[in-house]
């Protein structure tokens, strides 16, 4: 494991230890205290409290004295975890624990997940028809999408027969999660029925299973290779140009069309559901509103393109109040600066009357002076914006009468005179504005 740390990790890293308190994390917990003489990296660790267990407080205080015993400072999360929560508990559980990691400062997370762990989640994947990507199981070093830690798994060469022994010999003491004998748990089922018989006459059946693991790792990355190779003719910045993806053979089309969506955050589809996207961009009449749903976004085509589009906020139209900034959660802000003889009247802002909301048909808007007043849904087709930037557009109204428009700027009927005081409106995006 030395070795495997050097690897990764320089010196003078943060190393944060998810610390269950079990078998599996009271070993990493020890080898990496020790590890502190030799490599200089500071560790801390975080023991989430779900609460699911009578016992779970027991197993915190656990915790506490484990660290204190080793100097290690530890930070006790408590998370709720939502047991009607569509993915199940044990997916509850695991966003609960993602969102405690990511809460606490560090450079890498380490877990203890090992070889035995990756044959059992082998095994889940190929038993839900998952391809290269899902069957090369977990990865010893990778930054999952829109995380700000490196995840390391130091253990996956390591057996659990092996890390007990270990814990044995070492007197390392440990905690029993009474939930891990549950065989209504997939994995457990996996683990106390399904393996054990597979090792009767497969005895080296966990390794042969993680190695698989590791095969079907360098295939996905191999895959990915090629996605690179395609996406250089047919990918610029956030557009996949939908001819470009139809002329390739429908495998390599799949192939890309995954890369395209891993790489924008969307959640993998199934087979049918990824088959039916790439259907619809590539072979949809030209006029067509293609708009695949997604899990946690949608899949769009606009004049030849496909794009990634996150979910569209709805947010509750905000009303103003004489404040200085006003925000639409989700899309962004809207800061209302002194100016002189740009921007609108005093008297066109007035409190409780004057509302922050997006587009909802029906604007008209006189771009300047003497110009004519126009449709606001007209001038948005003619800028080429495609049609989800125009459902989240911005507009600041006086009962009903468009003020200013995102994008347009204040409405010729309302800007103020030469030389008189103005608020200029300044919209900002919200991943602008939290930049």
């Amino acid at each position: 494991m030395a070795d495997m740390v050097a690897r990764h990790v320089p010196a003078g890293a943060r190393l944060l230890l998810g610390f269950s308190g079990g078998l599996d994390s009271s070993v990493l917990l020890h080898v990496l205290a020790a590890l502190r003489a030799r490599h200089p990296f500071a560790l801390a660790a975080v023991h989430v409290h779900h609460g699911l267990s009578p016992n779970a407080d027991a197993w915190a205080d656990f915790c506490v004295r484990m660290c204190a015993a080793h100097a290690v400072p530890l930070t006790l999360a408590r998370v709720r975890v939502d047991c009607d929560d569509p993915a199940g508990i044990e997916g509850a559980a695991r966003q609960a624990r993602r969102h405690a990691f990511e809460a606490c400062s560090g450079d890498f997370l380490l877990t203890a997940q090992h070889r035995d762990d990756q044959a059992e989640t082998f095994l889940l994947q190929a038993l839900r028809g998952a391809g290269p990507k899902g069957l090369a199981a977990m990865a010893e070093c990778r930054r999952p999408s829109g995380s700000r830690l490196v995840h390391l798994r130091p253990l996956l060469a390591v057996s659990r027969e092996d890390l007990h022994a270990a814990a044995c010999a070492a007197g390392i003491e440990w905690v029993e999660d009474e939930s891990n004998a549950d065989t209504l748990y997939r994995r457990n089922a996996l683990r106390h029925r399904v393996l054990p018989a597979l090792r009767e006459h497969f005895p080296a059946a966990g390794a042969a299973l993680a190695r698989a693991a590791a095969h079907q790792a360098e295939a996905a990355g191999l895959l990915d290779e090629l996605a690179r190779l395609d996406a250089a003719g047919s990918l610029t910045g956030e557009r996949l140009d939908c001819a470009a993806l139809a002329a390739l053979p429908r495998a390599r089309a799949r192939n890309l069309l995954r890369y395209f969506l891993a790489g924008r955050g969307a959640r993998m589809p199934g087979a049918r559901r990824l088959d039916e996207a790439l259907r619809q961009v590539c072979d949809a009449r030209a006029d067509a509103q293609v708009r695949v749903a997604l899990e946690n976004a949608e899949l769009r085509r606009y004049r030849g393109g496909a794009y990634v589009v996150g979910a569209i906020p709805s947010p509750e139209p905000q009303v103003w109040l004489g404040e200085p900034a006003l925000t639409l959660p989700g899309l962004g802000t809207l800061h209302l600066r002194r100016e002189t003889g740009r921007g609108l009247p005093a008297e066109a802002l007035v409190p409780e009357r004057t509302v922050l909301d997006v587009r909802r048909g029906g604007e008209r808007l006189r771009l300047a002076a003497g110009a004519p007043t126009r449709n606001l849904k007209t001038l948005l087709q003619a800028c080429a914006l495609p049609p989800w930037e125009r459902e989240r557009l911005p507009v600041l109204r006086l009962e009903g009468a468009v003020l200013w428009a995102a994008g347009f700027g204040v409405n010729a009927d309302w800007q103020v005179t030469a030389d008189a005081p103005g608020w200029m409106p300044d919209w900002r995006p919200a991943a602008a504005d939290s930049a």
